[in-house]
């Protein structure tokens, strides 16, 4: 038995796709667009899933010092429909929630200025009697305790000291008019130190998109929420420019947004985008955190190395052509971090299993098939809330058992589906519009036959229903089309 490569027993062991259970002191890549985010030149990062938004966030909520606060707003499992009663009727859609994310973001603020002993103590201490250190509560039983009538808030101004109350007021005033009270003690007594909002996890309603109702009030809530962030961005641009309030987002959540506003936010916005080259360095720095490697820089072919063998792969019909290991295991991800991220972490885990100490071809071949299916539930968690019937439509394409088809192939099959009422949306056009945005297919060049065009490689591209279409590489074995 081969000699245990460490590097290759501590990617099997650390490596997870959620970046909340990975170490991310460790294997954070801090590329520059993080810099863009960190110094508040921008507010607004979007890109698919698993495109590293939520390691990005994980990263910048740990940036805790003495000078630099931060707090996560997670949405995952709320009750969004708490949130969509919280509107002010002052404003019509869609911006009626702009007031309540305002109101979170400042109550936040000032619940991190208690932590802050830059701040003065007198301060500190009424701050405190309505925002508790070291408080842990849910944000499902912060944001009703805010809200409620019961949560006081009064300022005198006697000699600029400020006076807050924690009970019930003779006459209450809502939580939509503390909103300027919160805004003025952060304006009289905030410091100069970061302060980092964090909105992350925003999709948990995005399962209704298919009801008009709940998605029109899901887009409103959003596009507030973006609003409400360039609202306080340009209330402290010039007092505090150290307050950051930033929003990760989904792209095709992001896509749903239509408002005559949108166009403006392009300052403030960070796509995450991935090229190969941009890769292999989160990959080379990434390995290299398990190879003993401590510079910032490490060099891929080197990385890549301690755990891979170099030999070429093998494929195509009669396994007559080769590619590097890397290239192989490229053209089945969609280029995003988690997608290499579950293929080599497999890798390791089967290498172990077998006792060899790189990986080798066999294995490289042995988890394309378990990725394949890793892929689809992926896509399928991500499409199903546009296409409830997704899970039929990838066996239709599984029925054409091509990897390249036409229109007219894929219409004929699902008519089949369509007539039997199996599947309900008779608009094709709008079920390969949404597969081709995902990058379920891509489309084939009409002139060169070799060459696809998909969009997480090509952002700008639109389906083209004359051209033919092409499965994407990494659906194959998951679709039985090899």
């Amino acid at each position: 038995m081969a000699t245990a490569n460490k590097a290759i027993i501590n990617i099997a062991q650390n490596w997870k796709l959620e970046a909340r259970f990975e170490d991310n002191s460790k294997y954070f890549y801090h590329y520059k667009e993080v810099n863009m985010i960190m110094s508040n030149q921008k507010c607004y990062v979007i890109g698919r899933k698993g495109a590293g938004k939520s390691a990005i966030c994980e990263y910048i909520v740990k940036q805790k010092s003495y000078n630099s606060f931060s707090v996560k707003l997670s949405f995952k499992n709320y009750p969004f429909n708490e949130l969509y009663s919280l509107q002010n009727e002052k404003y019509t859609q869609p911006n009626q929630y702009i007031t309540l994310w305002k109101y979170l973001i400042y109550s936040n603020i000032c619940k991190m200025m208690v932590e802050n002993e830059n701040i003065e103590n007198s301060v500190r201490v009424e701050l405190e009697k309505l925002y508790p250190r070291n408080s842990l509560k849910l944000l499902s039983r912060v944001i009703p305790e805010w809200t409620s009538g019961e949560f006081g808030l009064s300022v005198l101004g006697n000699g600029g000291s400020i006076k807050l109350e924690r009970s019930i007021q003779e006459n209450p005033i809502s939580w939509i008019e503390k909103v300027n009270i919160l805004e003025d003690i952060i304006q009289q007594y905030c410091d100069d130190s970061k302060y980092y909002i964090v909105f992350d996890e925003l999709d948990e309603d995005y399962r209704n998109v298919q009801n008009r109702n709940e998605n029109l009030q899901y887009v409103n809530l959003l596009t507030s929420l973006f609003k409400a962030v360039q609202d306080v961005k340009a209330t402290f641009y010039s007092s505090h420019p150290n307050i950051m309030p930033i929003v990760f987002l989904r792209d095709d959540i992001y896509l749903l947004i239509n408002d005559a506003d949108k166009n403006k936010w392009s300052d403030l916005k960070l796509d995450i985008d991935w090229t190969a080259d941009k890769m292999k360095k989160l990959l080379a720095y990434r390995i290299s955190r398990d190879t003993g490697y401590v510079g910032d820089s490490p060099d891929f072919e080197k990385a890549w190395s301690a755990i891979f063998n170099m030999k070429s792969i093998h494929y195509g019909d009669g396994q007559s052509k080769m590619m590097s290991s890397y290239d192989f295991i490229t053209r089945s991800t969609q280029l995003r971090p988690r997608d290499y991220i579950q293929y080599i972490q497999c890798c390791c885990e089967h290498t172990l299993d077998i006792g060899a100490n790189r990986i080798d071809e066999g294995t490289i071949k042995f988890v394309d098939r378990a990725f394949s299916n890793y892929l689809k539930n992926e896509i399928t968690d991500e499409i199903f809330p546009i296409i409830p019937e997704i899970e039929y439509v990838f066996i239709i394409i599984s029925n054409i058992h091509k990897q390249v088809f036409t229109y007219q192939e894929f219409e004929a099959e699902y008519k089949k589906y369509l007539v039997n009422g199996t599947i309900h949306n008779g608009n094709i056009d709008y079920v390969l519009d949404v597969l081709f945005n995902f990058s379920v297919i891509g489309n084939q060049d009409k002139f060169r036959k070799e060459r696809y065009y998909f969009k997480y490689l090509h952002t700008n591209m639109t389906y083209n229903k004359d051209e033919k279409m092409v499965l994407h590489r990494g659906l194959f074995k998951a679709l039985q089309i090899l």
